[in-house]
Parts: structure tokens; C-alpha cells; sequence
């Protein structure tokens, strides 16, 4: 499972306010966004949610297969089909930031980020071709 930092804002959205709502992971729009840190780096102190990261958008936001749920308490796994980002152009892209798309920039949760650290082959650099981010087998995030 890849490390990063769960739910910005340890669940409470908009400057701890709760503004924001919430993530319901197995019915809410997921998506996933390759990010040019050279233009933003996110940051979990400053960032909650899409508008302050869409400067960085590296492709499209792509949204991530029907979540599936396994395990059982305290250690529940969220899994997903792979996800493919089609048509990928732009800067090299160093992380990936999974968010609720609630189709609007300034309402859409961050919710994880990786890095180079936590994925196998970043930072990429776009080709203008299709990239496929591979879940790992033992899930997406561990609740």
C-alpha cells in the first residue's frame, strides 16, 4: 500500500470549518490527477481542495474505477480497477493526487497524494501517450 497523507485536513475540509463535506469513497466521484510540483507542490497545510492544485495539472483528471472495499476493521482496504490518464502532454509530472470530484474546483476534497517515493515510475514525463497507473494488488489507501 502507497504511504501519503489520508484525508487533507484529518477529515475536516475548508480550513478545518467542515465547508468542504465529506468523502463517501464507495458512491462519490474519485479522481486521480497527475501533478507538476514545479508549478505547485501540494501541501496539507495550505491545500484542500482541486482549485488549489488545478495549476499543476499535468493531462486530464481521470476518474478512477467503482471502488471495492475488503478486510475488516481497523483495517479496511479500498481497491479500484486500473486507471488510465489518456492522451498525456505537458511538463514531467512528480506526484499524483487522489481527490472527490464534486464538479466544481472549489468544492473537490483532496484527499491522498503520492510521490516519487510511494510510486514506481515518477516523476514521468509525457509523451503525449496513454499512462496507466497500476493499483497495487493489496489496495489503494487502508482505512
Amino acid at each position: 500500500m502507497s504511504a501519503g497523507f489520508m484525508n487533507w485536513k484529518n477529515q475536516q475540509y475548508g480550513s478545518g470549518s467542515g465547508n468542504h463535506g465529506t468523502v463517501t469513497f464507495d458512491t462519490d466521484t474519485l479522481d486521480i490527477a497527475l501533478i507538476d510540483t514545479g508549478t505547485t507542490d501540494p501541501n496539507i497545510d495550505t491545500h484542500e481542495d482541486w482549485a488549489d492544485l488545478s495549476s499543476a495539472l499535468i493531462g486530464t483528471a481521470t476518474t478512477i474505477g467503482t471502488p471495492s472495499f475488503g478486510g475488516s476493521s481497523p483495517n479496511v482496504d479500498m481497491d479500484a480497477s486500473d486507471t488510465t490518464i489518456s492522451a498525456v502532454s505537458g511538463a514531467t509530472a512528480e506526484e499524483l493526487v487522489l481527490m472527490k470530484d464534486s464538479g466544481t474546483a472549489a468544492t473537490s476534497i483532496l484527499i491522498w497524494q503520492w510521490d516519487s517515493g510511494d510510486v514506481t515510475n515518477l516523476p514521468v514525463t509525457p509523451n503525449g501517450g496513454d499512462i496507466t497507473v497500476v493499483w497495487n494488488a493489496s489496495g489503494i489507501l487502508r482505512f
